[in-house]
């Protein structure tokens, strides 16, 4: 059975004890990334997790909209910095929670305001034109979630794997895969960047897809950013 799965953390105890690495399989070491991401806290209730985000100015972020909650239950995170409070989230109008489960379509994209900005050495990607992507087009994906599926002390860590894009070819999602079913963005990676070889801002992290019993490394699945853009820079003038 093919299994959805939002790459989102089960528990944040922990990434705040434990080592980490990030993306399933055999992935590289993120550190030329760091700049340009952070790690985006939430909770619901008596339940926490974490996700990745994509710095766009050094108090805007651009994350996936699963991954927030209210702004008082939201927190960006440096690691070894305290945790950032939040300001405002704000999510795609086209958001539906529950698309996974009906197969609807969904923007699976939220910007989050910082309530201060980030130290600066912090910058955003160049943003990726909307230029069309030909199956077989190379990209990285990064993010601190786990490399190794179930394990949750392997995450934590930012982390880079090369994967290319598949059929079906969309306006709205990447679907990327790699050759040998190995590397994908997995629990933790949601809300990561998607970059092309010339390390522009092409897409974010939504979904994860595994084969069998696994629910990571098959397939991972990203919003596009281009077709968003009217609506990303929208908030963030208002925001600014």
């Amino acid at each position: 059975m093919r299994v959805y799965v939002p790459a989102t953390m089960l528990s944040l105890l922990a990434f705040f004890t434990l080592p980490a690495f990030a993306v399933v399989g055999p992935a590289s070491d993120g550190a030329q990334w760091q700049k340009h991401v952070v790690m985006v806290l939430s909770r619901s209730g008596a339940r926490a997790g974490f996700c990745t985000g994509v710095v766009l100015t050094r108090t805007i972020l651009l994350t996936a909209a699963h991954c927030v909650s209210h702004a008082s239950d939201t927190r960006a995170y440096l690691p070894g910095s305290p945790l950032l409070p939040v300001r405002e989230v704000a999510k795609h109008p086209d958001f539906r929670a529950d698309a996974p489960r009906t197969r609807t379509r969904s923007i699976d994209l939220a910007l989050i305001r910082l309530a201060e900005p980030l130290p600066s050495e912090f910058a955003a990607p160049p943003l990726a034109d909307d230029s069309p992507y030909p199956a077989g087009t190379a990209f990285n994906i990064a993010g601190f979630g786990v490399s190794h599926e179930g394990d949750e002390k392997t995450s934590g860590v930012l982390r880079i794997g090369s994967v290319k894009l598949r059929a079906p070819l969309s306006s709205v999602l990447l679907w990327l895969e790699d050759a040998d079913g190995e590397i994908g963005g997995c629990t933790g990676d949601s809300g990561g960047p998607v970059l092309t070889t010339k390390g522009e801002l092409a897409g974010i992290i939504a979904f994860a897809e595994g084969g069998g019993s696994r629910h990571c490394g098959a397939l991972t699945q990203a919003m596009q950013i281009a077709p968003q853009r009217v609506w990303i820079e929208s908030i963030m003038q208002r925001w600014e």
